[in-house]
């Protein structure tokens, strides 16, 4: 699949293309159900298919104080997005001047001339170009205009237990509420995958080699942090995992918090590989992936009762991943 960060890079004799537009943050069951239509699509009639996606979210731009959390970082959403079969992801930097265009600019430049469409699919409620001034109704004018059809689509699919046809939907914002709640086991119902954070592995205070349990404390981390707690989880480390190496996908117990035991003040994420104890993760980038949340973040009296805890914890880590096949 083709990355291109900005419209000079597509190639001249690029097209015909089948294209939709999203922030697609999280990539969930929805925008991946959605994509692959798009996939069948243009495939089925000699096109590319394309999604367009923004970096930063809009809103970061307008409404920075408000702002969502994104679910997934660039790196992750495109990794994500090159799953669903797409043959191409258009990045653009959302900016001010691009947020000014007008809706027949953003078409004329991006769709029309950029990926030379045949087609766009968009939902129902589109809104596009200077204060999303842009409708579905104008979408369809302008494809008559520009040569390209409008297809409309509808969401797809519904959270488990949802009450009534349009009860929570698989959405961003549904993954975020569960996120936020600890529950990246109900998250990953509607991500169709577990959650996933990424960072490069930093040294930190070295409690945790001290007590047994030497930790990989990553910084900079890229995509939501859940709840404080304890979870069960995968360290996968990428450039092993492309190469085909060993040691690339390994089970951990993960800790989201900031150490109340110790004092901490600082929110911390960090992962104890499963009975390892000989691994050098300094400056590698790594991902970690949640599985189940196992308890939440609490203070202990002591060193002995936080060991014996952390124990616990192990323990119950590699039976919730035996289950789940990854331990």
């Amino acid at each position: 699949m083709h990355v291109w960060n900005g419209l000079d890079e597509v190639p001249e004799d690029f097209g015909p293309s089948v294209v939709t537009i999203g922030n697609f943050d999280g990539v969930h069951r929805g925008h991946a159900a959605v994509l692959r239509r798009i996939v069948d699509l243009a495939h089925g009639s000699d096109a590319r298919a394309v999604a367009v996606t923004f970096d930063p979210h809009p809103l970061q731009v307008h409404q920075p104080g408000s702002a969502p959390e994104l679910i997934t970082g660039l790196a992750d959403r495109t990794e994500l997005l090159a799953g669903t079969g797409l043959d191409a992801v258009l990045v653009l930097e959302y900016t001010l001047d691009l947020a000014r265009q007008t809706p027949e600019q953003f078409v004329v430049e991006c769709l029309a001339r950029g990926l030379r469409a045949r087609t766009v699919v968009v939902g129902h409620d589109v809104r596009f170009g200077r204060d999303n001034s842009g409708t579905m109704e104008t979408m369809v004018a302008l494809g008559r205009e520009h040569g390209f059809d409008v297809v409309p689509v509808d969401d797809v699919g519904q959270a488990p237990g949802a009450d009534g046809p349009g009860a929570d939907r698989w959405s961003s914002t549904l993954v975020r509420e569960l996120l936020a709640a600890g529950r990246v086991d109900e998250a990953a119902a509607v991500l169709g995958r577990d959650h996933r954070v990424r960072g490069t592995v930093v040294h930190g205070d070295a409690r945790g080699r001290e007590l047994g349990f030497p930790t990989a404390n990553l910084g900079d981390v890229v995509g939501m942090v859940p709840a404080d707690g304890v979870y069960a989880g995968r360290l996968v480390r990428p450039g092993r995992l492309a190469r085909g190496e060993a040691d690339a996908v390994l089970p951990a117990a993960v800790s989201i918090g900031t150490n109340p035991t110790f004092d901490g003040d600082e929110r911390r994420v960090e992962a104890y590989v499963l009975d390892r104890t000989d691994l050098d993760l300094y400056d590698e980038e790594v991902v970690l992936e949640l599985v189940q949340r196992l308890r939440p973040t609490v203070r202990f009296d002591g060193i002995d009762p936080l060991v014996a805890q952390m124990h616990a914890d192990v323990a119950l880590a590699r039976a919730v991943l035996g289950r789940a096949g990854n331990a």
